[in-house]
C-alpha cells in the first residue's frame, strides 16, 4: 500500500510575496508538479465558494455566481530544471538577499516564470469574497502542469480535451511575466528541417564526392539576408524572426558529408495562419527539401473586447505585443480573447539568477483585485 503524504500547507492569507516564496520552496520542475498541485488543491478546498475539478496535476476552480461575464485567470505550476551552476541564486529554496522576507528582491526557480503569477491567482481566489459580495465577474482559476516541455504533454491541453466546457469564458488572462504591462496575444512559432544531400568520399579525394554541408550554404545565405517583418495586428506591432537554430551534418573528420540538416525556427505574427506561415518559408527556400516538424498558431491581441479594454484601463500602462508563444493561443483557439499580464521581467525567466521584485507581485494583485471587484 502506498503511504499517503500530507500536502504542504499554504497560507493563502499571507502577504502575496511571501506566498510566492512558499511556492518556490516546493520544487516543481516539469514532471514533478504533484506536491505543488496537492498543496494548491488542499488550499483551494478551504474556499467554500469555489467548485474544484482536478485532472492529473492540473486544477480548475470556478465561481458560479450567475454574473453576466466570466473571466479566466490561468497559470502553470511547473518550472524549467534547476540551475547547475554552483552558487546560483535562482534555485530552490527561495532566497531574500535583503535578509528580510517580503522586502526587496526574491530569488528562486519560478520567481518570474511563473510562481509570482500563481501566487497572485491563489491570493485572489482566497480573498475575492472578503466582504461577502464577491467579485463583479464569475472567475475560473486554472492551474496546470507541463507547460515548460513539449506541447503533447501540456496540462492545459489535457484540460481542454477533458474539461473544455469548464474553460469557456468571455476573456482570459495568463499570468506570465510581463513586467506589469498587458501583452496582447502572441506570435506563432514553427520549426522546419531543410535537408541537403551529397555523396560521401574520402576527404583526401573530395572530388570523388559531393559536400552536403557546402550545399546548405545557400539556405544559410537566404536566412541571413532575410529581413523580418513587423506586422501591425489590431493596433500592436508584432516583430517576426526567421533563423537557423541548429545544423547537423558529417560523420567523421576525413569523410565528405553526404547529408546536412538545417533546423529553422519561424516566429510569425498572429495575422498569419500556420499554413500561410509555412507557405512563406517555403517560398523563401524554394528549391530545397523542407519539412515542417512543429507548429503552434499565434493569437490576436483580443484588446477590442470590452473586458480587455476595462482591464487595460485599470492597469494604466500602454499594451504591448507578446513576441514569444504562450498559452493565450490555446484560449484563442477556444474563442476566448486572451492577454498576458503578470509580475516579473520575462527576460529573467529560466536564468540562473531568476528573481522578482516583491512589490511587483503586490502591484499585480492590486490591479487584478481592483478590476475583478469593480
Amino acid at each position: 500500500m502506498t503511504a499517503q503524504t500530507t500536502p504542504v500547507r499554504l497560507d493563502l492569507s499571507q502577504d502575496v510575496a511571501l506566498l510566492t516564496a512558499a511556492l518556490i520552496d516546493i520544487n516543481s520542475v516539469s514532471g514533478n508538479e504533484k506536491e505543488l498541485a496537492d498543496a494548491v488543491e488542499h488550499a483551494l478546498r478551504a474556499v467554500p465558494e469555489l467548485e474544484l475539478v482536478r485532472d492529473g496535476d492540473s486544477i480548475i476552480a470556478r465561481t458560479s455566481l450567475g454574473r453576466p461575464e466570466r473571466v479566466i485567470l490561468a497559470g502553470h505550476l511547473d518550472t524549467v530544471p534547476l540551475p547547475v551552476t554552483e552558487g546560483s541564486l535562482g534555485t530552490v529554496p527561495s532566497y531574500w538577499p535583503s535578509g528580510a522576507p517580503g522586502e526587496g528582491m526574491l530569488y528562486g526557480r519560478g520567481a518570474t516564470d511563473m510562481k509570482g503569477g500563481v501566487a497572485v491567482q491563489l491570493a485572489l481566489a482566497a480573498s475575492i469574497f472578503d466582504g461577502g459580495a464577491g467579485p463583479g465577474k464569475d472567475v475560473t482559476f486554472v492551474f496546470y502542469d507541463h507547460e515548460e516541455v513539449e506541447a503533447v504533454k501540456s496540462g492545459l491541453g489535457r484540460l481542454v480535451r477533458n474539461h473544455g466546457e469548464l474553460l469557456h469564458g468571455d476573456f482570459a488572462i495568463l499570468l506570465e511575466p510581463t513586467d506589469g504591462s498587458v501583452e496582447g496575444g502572441c506570435n506563432g512559432t514553427m520549426r522546419f528541417e531543410a535537408t541537403t544531400l551529397g555523396e560521401a568520399a574520402h576527404s583526401a579525394r573530395a572530388w570523388m564526392g559531393s559536400n552536403a554541408i557546402h550545399s546548405a550554404a545557400p539556405i544559410l545565405a537566404r536566412l541571413a539576408d532575410y529581413e523580418p517583418q513587423t506586422v501591425n495586428v489590431d493596433g500592436l506591432d508584432y516583430r517576426e524572426s526567421l533563423n537557423a537554430v541548429r545544423i547537423n551534418g558529417g560523420t567523421a573528420g576525413n569523410v565528405i558529408p553526404d547529408k546536412c540538416v538545417v533546423e529553422i525556427n519561424y516566429r510569425f505574427a498572429p495575422d498569419k495562419t500556420p499554413d500561410q506561415a509555412e507557405a512563406h518559408v517555403r517560398e523563401l527556400l524554394a528549391g530545397f527539401d523542407v519539412v515542417r516538424t512543429d507548429s503552434a498558431a499565434g493569437a490576436r491581441p483580443g484588446l477590442n473586447h470590452p473586458a480587455a479594454a476595462s482591464f487595460v484601463a485599470v492597469v494604466g500602462a500602454e499594451p504591448k505585443p507578446k513576441y514569444g508563444w504562450t498559452d493565450v493561443a490555446r484560449f484563442s483557439e477556444l474563442g476566448v480573447p486572451a492577454v498576458n499580464f503578470g509580475p516579473g521581467d520575462a527576460l529573467l525567466a529560466h536564468k540562473d539568477n531568476e528573481h522578482v521584485e516583491a512589490e511587483a507581485i503586490r502591484e499585480c494583485l492590486r490591479a487584478l483585485r481592483s478590476w475583478l471587484t469593480a
